[in-house]
């Protein structure tokens, strides 16, 4: 990678009840794209995005965010990040929960506004968060993380239990988060979101696997289907084993 990247790992290993979650992972991760974080679930795919954002202790290795030791205090007001579980108050509404993350990151009702239309909840500002879908429940969460312009925003599990068109949309939003010069890094185990990403992440049992792109990755395993794509890594680095 020619370009300093946004994130950059190094031989990170990381321990979790007494089990080797991550037991040596080095990648590093293109500014201003969206690169997806995929593989089954309890892979380690949280692990490895807590240890970015700085709130996962960790064994070994470096991770440096932007630059800088993940977790530095100066990276606050640069990194979003949104968990798999909304992370916003249900008795408030969609207006209230904004204006109040807005007084703790220090910007105007005008950033609120324009975030809500970004995420697409201009017509909800006055609804309540526990009356909303699940689908609008994360936009919330999604708008929260964004009122601060952050340069990373790193999304886990996004879309799960969303339907196909709410799906979309989130992605939609996503890309043009990267063409604005954010990077996104969002995980998912749902691989026929592979094909949304400028890159992929291919993690299984701890273990990095591929960091490919869409296309290459077909390419390499010649199949069209990435679901399938990455059965046949998986099943060519067991052969390889």
């Amino acid at each position: 990678m020619t370009a300093t990247p946004a994130i950059s790992i190094r031989d990170l290993r990381v321990s979790r009840g007494g089990n080797l979650v991550l037991p040596d992972i080095s990648v590093e991760i293109e500014k201003g794209s969206v690169t997806g974080l995929l593989g089954p679930s309890g892979c380690g795919k949280t692990t490895l995005m807590r240890s970015i954002v700085g709130v996962q202790i960790v064994a070994g290795g470096t991770v440096e965010v932007l630059g800088r030791p993940a977790g530095s205090s100066d990276l606050r007001n640069r990194v979003g990040y949104v968990t798999q579980a909304p992370s916003v108050y249900g008795d408030l509404s969609v207006g209230e929960n904004l204006d109040y993350f807005a007084r703790v990151v220090g910007v105007s009702p005008e950033r609120v506004a324009e975030t809500i239309e970004t995420v697409g909840l201009s017509g909800f500002t006055g609804r309540l968060v526990s009356s909303l879908s699940g689908g609008q429940r994360a936009r919330v969460s999604l708008a929260s993380a964004l009122l601060n312009k952050p340069d990373l925003l790193v999304l886990d599990e996004p879309t799960v239990g969303l339907d196909p068109l709410l799906r979309a949309e989130l992605w939609k939003t996503f890309h043009e988060l990267a063409e604005s010069g954010t990077t996104l890094l969002v995980s998912s185990h749902v691989m026929d979101e592979a094909g949304a990403c400028d890159h992929l992440i291919l993690i299984r049992d701890g273990r990095l696997l591929r960091h490919t792109t869409p296309e290459a990755l077909r390419r390499e395993t010649g199949e069209n289907d990435l679901g399938r794509a990455f059965l046949k890594v998986i099943e060519s680095d067991e052969e390889a084993a």
